[in-house]
Parts: C-alpha cells; structure tokens; sequence
C-alpha cells in the first residue's frame, strides 16, 4: 500500500477559460489568478501567473497541465507544474461548468505535481513525489497536496 503525508493544499483563483476547438478535442486556456497554500509543510500564495491549459477529449476527460508560482511565506519562490485528469458523469461535470458546488466525491480529480526553488529550506519539495486531490467549481481549484513516501 502506498503511504503518504499531507503537505498543504493549494485555493487557486482562475479566469473564465479561453476556449478553443481542435482535432485533438477542445483547448481550454485558463490563466491563474492567485491564490492561497496552507498546511503544515508549507505555506504562502499563489501568485496570479501561469496558467491551466486543458485539453477535453472527445469522452469528456479533461487532461490538466498546470504552471504557476508560489511565494512562500518565507518570501522565497517556488515554480509548480502539474499534469493530472479531471472526468466524471457529464451531468456532473455540467454543475460544475454552471458554478454549483459539487461534492468531490462525485467526479475524478487527480494531479502529480513537481517544483523548483533554489530556497534551501524548501530544497526538499524538488525531491519528493507529490499527488494532488481536487475539487474545482467555476472560478476556484482546490488541491490538497501529499507527499507519497
């Protein structure tokens, strides 16, 4: 069985997507608008740059590419990218698309997510393995992050 530790989560603040058809399904450009990290290993904010760049497939599963930075509360920065799917029923997909707020218990949200800092103190991030659960609703993504050990 995999263990893991939670380390913080992520509350990003996004823009209404760009969205943009193509053969390979639908583009969806979603730029970062901020944010805040809490948790035990690490906290600060989400800096409004970056951004989620989706493809939806034809089956309706969001592949996610997230690129954004952190500044933590110790003021050094952390780059964070992150790949992950978002799918479940289209009906629920839908609510979420309308801004309800949907249990994430109703829908598959996954992320592996990897950094970059020169911060000493925060070196070991650059080193660990990390997945994200979400919960997304219209303008927000929320990732508890964990440390699998």
């Amino acid at each position: 069985m995999i263990e893991t530790r939670p380390l913080f989560s992520l509350n990003v603040r996004l823009a209404p997507p760009l969205s943009i058809g193509g053969g390979a399904g639908e583009r969806r450009f979603i730029s970062v608008q901020g944010g805040e990290v809490e948790g035990p290993a690490l906290g600060g904010e989400v800096l409004p740059v970056g951004e989620d760049l989706q493809t939806v497939r034809p089956d309706g599963t969001v592949e996610l590419d997230i690129r954004t930075v952190i500044r933590a509360s110790s003021g050094h920065l952390v780059y964070l990218s992150g790949r992950g799917l978002r799918h479940g029923p289209p009906e629920t997909l839908a609510r979420i698309a309308a801004g309800h707020e949907v249990p994430p218990s109703e829908y598959y949200f996954r992320e592996t997510l990897y950094f970059e800092t020169h911060d000493p103190e925060l070196e070991w991030l650059t080193r660990c393995a990390a997945l994200g659960k979400g919960r997304r609703n219209r303008s927000t993504a929320t990732i508890d992050v964990f440390e699998v050990l």
